[in-house]
């Protein structure tokens, strides 16, 4: 039984994967992504293990960043090779809970596709509905974390309702939804892509 926004789960995994096919190995093993400290193979790593969450995460409670590290460790210590083998599989037969949580999962997968997108200075064309997610999950980010959304009044310019707090007096910011979803999930470098008043 095909879940709501499978298919479009694993697009976005392909899209990741054809990334990571144009890198090379020095890029792959150690350039500049939006995540600090974390190379191409180091988001990749992250994002295979939020595939088997109870066997990856669960173990270490709410110590998230904890669960990060062991993933990234992980991934260190495999080549390339087999990394982008299991990546090849895991795009092509998400988890179930991947599949039941694809909305949330969808936009860590498409944050972390920028992350490596944007730290790398390339270029994609986002699919419309996975701006829409990057921005959800930004949101769902900012409220567990900085809280911008709730200080912000947070404004599309690409024909999308307008975000976050109601308060006349409080700033507003613009942009793109896929440069506000990250700036919401604290990536800091896309803020010259923003306009604040």
């Amino acid at each position: 039984m095909r879940l709501p926004l499978e298919q479009e789960l694993r697009a976005e995994r392909c899209r990741l994967i054809a990334t990571l096919d144009q890198l090379s190995d020095d890029t792959f093993d150690s350039g500049r992504t939006l995540c600090a400290d974390w190379a191409p193979r180091d988001v990749l790593g992250h994002l295979l293990a939020v595939d088997s969450l109870a066997a990856s995460y669960l173990p270490y409670g709410p110590f998230l960043d904890a669960a990060n590290r062991k993933q990234v460790e992980r991934a260190r210590r495999q080549p390339r090779s087999r990394l982008m083998a299991r990546a090849r599989s895991w795009a092509q037969q998400p988890s179930l809970s991947s599949r039941i949580a694809a909305v949330i999962t969808l936009g860590d997968l498409a944050i972390h596709h920028q992350d490596i997108v944007r730290g790398l200075g390339l270029n994609r064309t986002l699919p419309a509905t996975v701006s829409t997610y990057i921005l959800w999950d930004g949101t769902l980010l900012s409220l567990s974390s900085n809280f911008r959304i709730l200080r912000y009044r947070v404004v599309p310019n690409d024909g999308y309702p307008e975000l976050g707090t109601r308060s006349p007096c409080a700033p507003e910011v613009r942009g793109t939804r896929e440069a506000l979803g990250l700036w919401l999930a604290g990536r800091d470098a896309v803020t010259n892509d923003l306009t604040f008043s």
